[in-house]
């Protein structure tokens, strides 16, 4: 390890923002460690063996939202898999992405059942407004013009 900064996790962005975000600040990282080298100033460190772990490839049955989770945790699941490759539900056999949500402080209902017109889900606790979505072979949209080609009921329950 030649240099490291810690970097905040903002509660509004996903992983493709996170990316950008650490690629920003990565740039001038290298320059100061190629010079710190040259230099003298840094000397390298061995990286530390605790809390390390192997990241296996994220699996299609690992996107699969579960609406028994809490939804704080399915934002966060939601969020970790935006842009790509995107978590997903089912609805009448179509695997629907969702790349963003919002928690909600309202609704209760069985776990996955549409609590609203503008695609409120209830969760195993609490409540998401999923706010853009993508259907098969169709471009990502904001909730509403996904609505207005695409019907999910209230009452509707999505798996």
């Amino acid at each position: 390890v030649l240099l490291r900064e810690s970097v905040p996790l903002p509660d509004d962005v996903d992983a493709g923002r996170m990316h950008d975000l650490l690629a920003e600040k990565a740039a001038p990282m290298v320059l100061a460690a190629l010079s710190g080298l040259k230099d003298g100033s840094i000397t390298p460190q061995p990286q530390s063996a605790e809390g390390v772990t192997y990241a296996k490839k994220i699996s299609k049955e690992e996107c699969r939202i579960d609406w028994n989770r809490p939804a704080a945790e399915i934002r966060n699941h939601i969020r970790g898999l935006s842009p790509l490759p995107g978590a997903y539900f089912m609805y009448q056999g179509e695997a629907i992405k969702v790349f963003a949500a919002e928690l909600l402080h309202f609704g209760k209902g069985a776990p996955g059942t549409v609590l609203g017109d503008a695609l409120e889900i209830a969760c195993g606790s609490g409540a998401l407004g999923l706010t853009v979505l993508q259907r098969p072979g169709k471009k990502r949209m904001p909730r509403q013009e996904f609505l207005q080609g695409f019907s999910i009921p209230h009452g509707g329950i999505l798996e």
